[in-house]
């Protein structure tokens, strides 16, 4: 059964974490969450810029390990920029995954949004790259999912849906505007992946 998005209009509120014994899907952000966030304005435009950040394919393992879906939702406006292209954008996530396999890690699925600003309803924070996972796994439930990402366009794009969320701090001089508002709006704050997981998965002391 299809779960609709929430009325993106209603109030926004802290949502809790689910419950590890209710939790079905991570959806991650990807630059700055799985790979070197680049400096604003710069993009991931090919291999050779592509970095996996520190500890990356271990934290998504442990994902895949307690049999959760992993699904990456990304902005990538660079294409609508003429900047790459989305065969680069393919290249770039079979690197990747090749990346995760060495480590016994996958992700289930990727999204991607190709637009410029204001030019359709899968940028986020806008729901399309989330009903676009929902159409291919129609078990996606907000209230059994949660989205990590380190900008705040992520972190409403959770909020609107009713998604819990864990805001990645990352690199400071690396930020988008609006990280403050991503940190009072995210359910949880972590220096990085690796540590985000740890919150999702590690029993409480």
């Amino acid at each position: 059964m299809s779960h609709s998005a929430p009325n993106p209009t209603a109030p926004l509120a802290r949502l809790p974490l689910p419950a590890r014994t209710t939790l079905r899907t991570v959806f991650l952000d990807r630059d700055g969450v799985i790979n070197r966030k680049l400096p604003e304005g710069e993009y991931v435009s090919s291999l050779d810029r592509f970095t996996l950040l520190p500890g990356v394919p271990q934290a998504i393992a442990r994902l895949n390990l307690a049999g959760l879906r992993v699904l990456v939702v990304t902005n990538q406006r660079g294409v609508a920029l003429g900047k790459y292209s989305l065969s680069t954008i393919g290249s770039l996530h079979a690197h990747l995954a090749q990346l995760l396999s060495t480590h016994g890690a996958t992700i289930d699925a990727f999204y991607v949004c190709p637009h410029d600003k204001a030019a359709c309803d899968c940028r986020k924070p806008a729901p399309g790259l989330f009903l676009q996972a929902q159409r291919q796994f129609p078990q996606i439930n907000p209230a059994t999912s949660v989205l990590i990402g380190d900008s705040y366009s992520d972190i409403l794009f959770g909020a609107q849906l009713g998604i819990a969320t864990i805001f990645i701090e990352g690199d400071p001089t690396h930020r988008k505007p609006g990280a403050e508002k991503a940190l009072t709006l995210a359910t949880a704050t972590a220096p990085d992946l690796p540590a985000a997981i740890s919150l999702l998965l590690d029993e409480p002391a």
